[in-house]
């Protein structure tokens, strides 16, 4: 049975599965840092809603967020969790890990031999609360990423139930997903934003969840039902999320 550790720093909230989690530990709070010293010099990153260029010495992590905002035409730190979530991975599987699950705030990067069961966290929904995919080691590494417009404390300009996009780049798949999430306002949305969506280069498939619609393009992992009683206590969540309202 595979064991994650809870770990929390500067108010994002992790869920790291790994035979080297004291690296993927020391790499989050290493490369936040680094974004935080950037953002000092680059105010503007850290408050736009749109691409834009940057500074001649940006550090790859703020690279890795703007090459996903120009190609999705959102701002950098829609790319946010996601990025912190593979780099936390990858240095991991560097140390030589077998293994890396690393999950932030509903944005995960996996990296395994063994399959690894994400269930999709739409609340108690009727129909879809019991969604989860079954991704084999054949479809790892990957990141499967998703936004709400009903949960959490991150900005969303959209209605959606859940919004989850799945890309090799966890930075792509975050922003596509808060990009799916701001669009979808009604379930006429749903089958357009999964195009845009999936016209991204880099985007391998994507799942929407508006009230009782579900929509799905590309190529996703094997749909199933999971039967975890306990995955309202598995979702990370902090002092500003909604989650237990609505």
């Amino acid at each position: 049975m595979r064991h994650y550790q809870k770990f929390s720093h500067k108010g994002a909230n992790f869920r790291i599965c790994s035979t080297s989690n004291q690296v993927a530990t020391q790499e989050i709070i290493k490369q936040r840092a680094v974004l935080e010293d950037y953002i000092r010099r680059h105010p503007q990153f850290a408050t736009s809603y749109s691409p834009l260029a940057l500074l001649p010495d940006a550090p790859p992590i703020a690279k890795r967020m703007a090459q996903a905002a120009y190609k999705t035409g959102l701002g950098p730190m829609a790319a946010v969790a996601g990025t912190y979530a593979q780099i936390a991975a990858e240095a991991a599987f560097k140390a030589n890990a077998t293994e890396a699950i690393v999950e932030n705030g509903g944005d995960i990067y996996l990296n395994s031999n063994q399959e690894v069961i994400i269930a999709l966290y739409a609340r108690s929904h009727p129909t879809f609360g019991k969604l989860a995919f079954r991704v084999t080691p054949d479809y790892m590494p990957t990141a499967i990423c998703s936004s709400s417009g009903k949960l959490g404390h991150s900005k969303s300009f959209g209605k959606a139930d859940l919004a989850t996009v799945i890309s090799k780049d966890a930075s792509l798949a975050d922003a596509a997903a808060t990009l799916a999430g701001n669009l979808v306002k009604k379930h006429s949305d749903i089958w357009p934003t999964l195009e845009k969506v999936m016209s991204i280069p880099g985007i391998l498939g994507a799942l929407i969840i508006k009230e009782d619609k579900i929509g799905l393009i590309g190529n996703l992992p094997r749909l199933i039902k999971h039967t975890d009683q306990t995955l309202k206590e598995k979702v990370s969540k902090d002092l500003r999320s909604n989650f237990y309202s609505g």
